[in-house]
């Protein structure tokens, strides 16, 4: 302790890191940030940004670098965004945004995720399905699993998905994301001997709609997969990511 504080004095260390080196999160006005969830859990804690200002966002944002040295946002609007780049910007000048559809991750300079020696397969039905692949590949590519995306391989034309049957055999595992019956992630599953992670999507319409009938069809698979809530492509990517880091330690 005596080292951490005699770093705090010298100007060496923040007190956020501090605070997150002795009790694994750090306080602000606007919540506490799980700074020990990396090494804990294996996956970031990410901020949940609806229901939360953008000053709120920020906030947390800026204590997720601090700690961190980057932060993981989902589901965020123009203007929480906006706000996140602003105050990270302010204390670290040469931080970076990569900012994909509701997801944003700021990284402080020189920040490099982890490498695993790992593949991790993003698949969708279709273009609606995007956002929320996007933000299950945020999380994978933050944890330093590669990506290989295959988007638009519906069960409307089979073809689509057969011409990709190689490729998705080399991924060590697979995210499958659907809407309407959600039948993709069950074919998917019957052509692989990866783990297969489906992720209902939110697409569809009428009885069964806001992805309650692709929910119920995965759940109901003939074939053995894995199934997260409706757009939880966070839990979809933090699952994955772990799968990876666990094929990547299997090879040392």
């Amino acid at each position: 302790m005596r080292e951490l504080l005699e770093a705090v004095a010298a100007g060496e260390l923040s007190p956020a890191r501090a605070e997150a080196e002795l009790r694994g999160y750090v306080t602000d006005e606007a919540g506490r940030f799980d700074a020990a969830r990396t090494a804990r859990r294996g996956i970031p804690e990410a901020i949940f940004a609806p229901g939360k200002t953008p000053e709120q966002v920020a906030r947390l944002a800026l204590a997720a670098v601090e700690t961190t040295d980057r932060a993981l946002v989902t589901r965020v609007t123009d203007a929480q965004a906006g706000a996140v780049e602003a105050a990270v910007s302010d204390e670290f000048p040469d931080a970076s945004f990569d900012r994909r559809g509701v997801t944003l991750l700021a990284a402080a300079p020189g920040y490099e995720p982890p490498d695993l020696d790992a593949t991790v397969g993003i698949v969708t039905a279709g273009t609606v399905d995007g956002p929320v692949a996007e933000e299950a590949q945020v999380v994978c590519e933050d944890a330093g699993a590669a990506v290989d995306r295959i988007d638009d391989v519906g069960v409307a034309a089979l073809d689509r998905l057969l011409d990709q049957v190689d490729r998705l055999r080399e991924a060590d595992v697979l995210i499958v994301a659907a809407g309407r019956e959600g039948a993709l992630p069950t074919v998917v599953a019957g052509l692989v001997d990866t783990p297969v992670v489906g992720l209902p999507v939110s697409s569809g319409y009428g009885h069964g709609g806001d992805g309650e009938a692709a929910l119920l069809g995965m759940l109901q698979s003939c074939t053995v997969l894995s199934v997260v809530n409706v757009d939880a492509g966070f839990v979809a990517g933090a699952q994955a990511a772990l799968i990876a880091r666990a094929v990547d330690g299997a090879g040392e």
